[in-house]
């Protein structure tokens, strides 16, 4: 079985929270793996202080609150891949069908490549509540809109035929749906998957052409030497 290996050229960083200390990173990634193993509302801040070597109290050093922590990572992640995913637009260049690849590399690569953070913040930010929650939303509307202006784009020039009709609605389904099916990648095929990374980039582009009806024989572009 081939061994899945993600080019890390254009990733986000691993490090969190953006701009923290060495030892709130270190608490950072603790939580990570505790909240992607048992979701953060089963992990006590115990849990994680004793993945850290630490006391309890010593959280409430650097974060508040379990509570904080956890929405300062889903915040900062959110953010890398917000950032990350329109760097990858603008290296794409002018044509829609190489701008929806793009995107599509982009996100199946940091979905592969950084699995715990990816599941994790795309799982447990419906833990958070309030103005928390409703800025990682803005966060994920400002991704799906940016992908629902390429879509637009593209079918005004013809190379997209939307299900349901080339406006606004349709775009927006459309570019949710892109955007879950690249970011919900099923432990299964992320674990088992019998090909590499770049196969399974082509795949998700192949199929992200056919959500957006792709025309005119597109095919599924190269653009991993742009991002």
């Amino acid at each position: 079985m081939a061994q899945m290996i993600v080019d890390q050229v254009g990733l986000p960083g691993t490090r969190l929270p953006i701009g923290g200390s060495e030892l709130q990173r270190k608490i950072g990634e603790a939580a990570i793996e505790l909240f992607y193993a048992r979701g953060a509302v089963a992990t006590s801040v115990r849990d994680i202080t004793s993945a850290c070597g630490l006391t309890p109290g010593a959280l409430y050093n650097h974060f508040s609150s379990k509570e904080d922590l956890l929405y300062v990572l889903v915040r900062d992640i959110h953010i890398q891949v917000d950032e990350a995913m329109a760097v990858a637009l603008a290296n794409a260049g002018p044509d829609p069908v190489n701008q929806l690849s793009s995107i599509a590399r982009f996100l199946v690569a940091h979905t592969a490549g950084y699995k715990k953070q990816s599941r994790f913040a795309n799982r447990d930010f419906t833990v958070l509540t309030g103005a928390r929650k409703q800025e990682i939303r803005a966060i994920r509307r400002r991704m799906r809109d940016r992908l629902a202006c390429v879509l637009i784009d593209g079918a005004s020039r013809g190379a997209f035929s939307l299900a349901g009709g080339n406006d606004q609605p349709s775009a927006t389904l459309c570019s949710g749906t892109i955007l879950n099916m690249c970011v919900h990648i099923s432990e299964w095929t992320l674990e088992h998957y019998q090909l590499g990374i770049a196969d399974l980039q082509d795949r998700y582009v192949a199929m992200a052409h056919r959500l957006a009806g792709a025309t005119g024989g597109a095919q599924v572009a190269d653009v991993r030497r742009a991002s």
